[in-house]
């Protein structure tokens, strides 16, 4: 068999957000994806991994998958990676907050690099393919690679993502999940943002937002 990347699932906050740790134990360098409220839970499960940390992928802009950017920023000197299209959301961090009745706190640092649809992104000697998922948000984007999906708030667990939130939109997320996501192999494990993981083939034949009024994909 292949080597796999380690990968650990750290729910979290208020939200129960799903960070997703990725690890390369060749090299011992990781990769977080969404560090969300507990940033000091991801900086601790780092250093009992061993691993140090080199870049956060960022599914999406909204706050509950950002709030913890800067602190593990500041502590690891990690690299930001968002798709463009949801620098908006990024940048009115502090107005995300309060529209939650959150305190206001620092904004995260600028990204360092735009995600688009196609690029590979490294750990160590694992690679993942970023797919543009719009639909929750403008630039919405899932992690593909090794057998998994890291879906963001694109897919759930029986469920999608919510549309009603600025750069929403229900028909794009659908035709989003039919191209980007149910395309892969169907014992594609799906590492939500929210909820236990799933399949694409479970969630292609049991998802009642993928069938029935919507018609079957």
């Amino acid at each position: 068999m292949a080597p796999q990347p380690k990968i650990v699932c750290l729910t979290n906050g208020m939200f129960m957000e799903n960070c997703y740790l990725i690890g390369s134990p060749e090299t011992s360098e990781a990769a977080l994806v969404d560090p969300g409220e507990e940033a000091g839970m991801f900086l601790r499960r780092l250093e009992h991994e061993e691993l140090e940390l080199k870049q956060i992928w960022l599914t999406h802009g909204h706050v509950d998958h950002v709030d913890g950017v800067q602190q593990v920023v500041r502590e690891t000197g990690a690299e930001v990676y968002l798709h463009p299209e949801d620098r908006m959301l990024y940048d009115n961090y502090e107005a995300q907050r309060a529209k939650y009745g959150l305190s206001v706190v620092d904004s995260p640092p600028p990204p360092d690099h735009d995600l688009g649809h196609g690029n590979e992104l490294n750990v160590g000697d694992f690679t993942f393919t970023v797919r543009h998922v719009p639909g929750h948000s403008k630039g919405g984007v899932a992690f593909v690679g090794h057998g998994v999906v890291f879906s963001g708030d694109a897919l759930f667990t029986g469920s999608i993502g919510r549309t009603d939130l600025p750069g929403g939109d229900t028909d794009t997320l659908l035709t989003s999940i039919r191209e980007q996501l149910l395309s892969l192999p169907d014992d594609t494990i799906v590492y939500p943002g929210h909820g236990p993981e799933t399949t694409i083939g479970t969630e292609r034949d049991s998802n009642p937002f993928l069938s029935g009024v919507y018609g079957r994909f």
